[in-house]
């Protein structure tokens, strides 16, 4: 991915992106239709198998989101955990310790039922860290939307040296 200005602060590391992922629990999905952006926070669940990511999110099933995603599936998100804020002794040292996944993918909107009720057990074990199984009937009434992120990095934020 594009953009990141302090590269020493990325990580590479899988079991450290995962403790990203399982640590965040707030997603902020951002999507776009007609020069009209939109952000709104989600619970997640996700995958992460040999560095490929895929995330799961879980909706009602109509509103605006679902709307924007049919008109334009390109998405972007942003997840952070770990926040601490730091002070310095003029206003530009002041900062926030921290770690963050963004990236952007292809979202759709899941319309099998094996899948939605896989994608529900784990967005469950991400947010409670407990297993959960779904009848048909309880994903019939939620939609199910699929992340195939494309890139993404991960971020670590650390206390400056001078401070530590």
């Amino acid at each position: 991915m594009h953009g990141m200005t302090k590269r020493e602060f990325q990580i590479t590391d899988e079991a450290k992106i995962r403790q990203i992922l399982d640590s965040a629990k707030v997603l902020h999905l951002g999507l776009a239709v007609d020069n009209e952006p939109y952000v709104v926070p989600m619970n997640y669940g996700y995958r992460l198998e040999e560095g490929k990511l895929t995330l799961y999110l879980h909706s009602a099933v109509q509103g605006k989101k679902l709307e924007m995603i049919r008109a334009n599936s390109r998405v972007f998100f942003e997840m952070d955990c770990d926040r601490m804020p730091f002070e310095g002794k003029v206003p530009c040292q002041y900062g926030l310790v921290y770690s963050s996944i963004m990236g952007r993918g292809t979202a759709c909107i899941v319309e099998d039922v094996e899948e939605k009720k896989q994608a529900m057990s784990l967005l469950m074990k991400t947010q409670t860290g407990k297993d959960f199984s779904f009848e048909d009937r309880l994903v019939s009434i939620v939609s199910v939307i699929r992340i195939d992120v494309t890139e993404y990095t991960a971020k670590h934020r650390p206390l400056p040296e001078k401070l530590r």
